[in-house]
């Protein structure tokens, strides 16, 4: 495969030209050293995205690689369709971050460390299919709050059943995700009616998975906290010196079931009235919006979005309960939520439009109409960063020029191997002795050699791309102190 042509337009920015002429090309983020690194294959299927119907701009992040369909890392726009592909299989992937009110000096102590991943793991399992069932302290959710939960999200009511605090909603990117129609009603309906119709036969179990990780690249991490922007960090709460803990997961089981209902109903529709796949890719299916197929696509991705809001929600507040048990008197509050495989209707050049993020963070600036009656209208929201344990992960603020790439940024480092590259070349031992040497405590007897630092690309030159580009600056870094994960990689990572 031959690898397409990027045209440099700066030091951080590039376009890819479309195929078809008459489509605007592809805006690409990422500095000469980035760049370098791009996948053929990662390119061609940004190009293959732009050809779909309805598609007005596809934007490629620093840590753009291959993906189902759509590149992960990237950001699409349209404002007649809807498109699963450029969500993915983990409805509304997310990072959150906790803020300790403690010294970074607290979690020096390897054995204080330990005893806070054990009483992590205590509340909040690790791995496909494990439920707060399979924890001694776990928080189970009745069926009843679950169901309100996912068809209401993140509402006062559900929030108390969930032993959240009320004020954690306000720090979410967003905290509650209606239907097709506007309504949680059309969710409360859609579900129902998945469940009788056999369609998702084990609603209930799949609820049980709230506050859980699940596996592949899902992580816990306690950070110790190093600022760069005292006044941007003092308006998000975060304070040189401190700990702050850093949470990616999403929509575990539930949302992975819902993700493939949705593409199997547009491949039915596109086999009943065959219709070719856009590039020849099932993943790159489409339903008009207005449509019956997109009206139910949009009611499944709400459903999926609000599980792991309230997944997150829980989690953190599990963290917390774990650091109080171990440190007595420890406080802190939820600095906050943001996801990276999501559609949300937002205004773009001009017109509503669905921005499609699939391993994508929204960047918001101040003043951006979207932040209008939040806590960050005047700063703007936090956009959280993980890299790598050992190179560290980032907090960083919208600037204006984030405008260029659908006020979207990377959602990471990004791969620069494959899984099955990274178990065939990497050493398992060198892989674990350089957590030691870095004084990073992890709860796996072996770190998952797919998951090492070096299968993931330069953290720094990510974050410079992104800098340089003037789509964000940086407000804090984060220095992983112990890690929690799981090696499972059933359902991609997503369950």
């Amino acid at each position: 495969m031959s690898t397409p042509t990027l045209i440099p337009t700066g030091d951080a920015t590039a376009i890819l030209p479309a195929r078809d002429e008459r489509l605007t090309p592809i805006t690409v983020i990422g500095n000469e050293a980035i760049r370098d690194v791009f996948e053929a294959g990662c390119l061609t299927q940004a190009q293959n995205a732009r050809e779909v119907p309805g598609v007005t701009s596809v934007v490629l992040n620093p840590d753009a690689h291959f993906g189902y369909g759509a590149p992960v890392g990237c950001a699409m726009a349209s404002p007649t369709h809807v498109y699963p592909g450029p969500v993915g299989v983990d409805i509304k992937c997310s990072m959150s971050l906790l803020r300790l009110d403690l010294p970074a000096e607290a979690v020096d102590d390897k054995r204080t460390r330990r005893a806070l991943i054990d009483a992590i793991q205590a509340r909040t399992p690790t791995g496909a299919g494990r439920n707060q069932r399979s924890v001694p302290k776990g928080r189970t959710i009745d069926p009843v709050s679950g169901w309100e939960a996912v068809t209401r999200g993140a509402t006062p009511s559900v929030l108390d059943a969930f032993g959240v605090p009320a004020h954690w909603a306000t720090r979410c990117e967003d905290a509650v995700h209606v239907g097709h129609d506007g309504t949680g009603d059309a969710l409360m309906t859609r579900l129902t009616e998945l469940q009788e119709t056999g369609a998702f036969p084990h609603v209930d179990a799949k609820l049980r998975q709230f506050g859980t990780y699940g596996g592949g690249n899902h992580f816990a991490e306690c950070e110790a906290v190093s600022v760069e922007d005292a006044a941007t960090a003092d308006a998000f709460g975060l304070v040189d010196g401190g700990v702050a803990f850093l949470s990616h997961c999403g929509s575990r089981g539930f949302g992975y079931t819902l993700a493939q209902l949705g593409f199997r109903m547009l491949e039915d529709h596109f086999a009943r009235w065959s219709t070719p796949f856009p590039a020849g890719d099932k993943n790159l299916v489409y339903a008009p919006l207005g449509s019956p197929e997109a009206d139910a696509y949009l009611d499944y991705m709400a459903l999926g979005a609000n599980f792991a809001t309230l997944n997150h929600l829980l989690i953190n507040a599990l963290v917390l309960e774990a650091f109080q048990e171990v440190i007595p008197g420890s406080t802190g509050d939820l600095v906050y939520f943001i996801s990276h495989n999501i559609a949300r209707e937002e205004e773009v050049g001009g017109q509503t439009q669905w921005v499609h993020r699939k391993g994508a963070t929204r960047a918001f600036p101040a003043g951006h109409p979207g932040l209008a009656g939040t806590p960050f209208a005047d700063v703007g929201h936090p956009i959280l960063l993980p890299g790598n344990p050992q190179a560290g992960s980032a907090v960083m603020v919208a600037e204006p020029g984030a405008e260029q790439s659908l006020y979207s940024v990377n959602h990471g480092a990004g791969r620069q191997m494959g899984r099955r590259h990274a178990k065939r070349t990497l050493d398992q031992k060198r892989v674990d002795a350089s957590f030691d040497a870095a004084d990073i405590l992890t709860n796996c007897r072996r770190y998952p050699i797919d998951e090492a630092p070096a299968a993931y690309k330069d953290f720094d030159e990510v974050l410079a791309s992104v800098e340089t580009a003037g789509l964000a600056r940086p407000v804090a870094r984060l220095r992983a102190r112990f890690v929690v994960k799981d090696g499972d990689t059933e359902y991609r990572g997503a369950a």
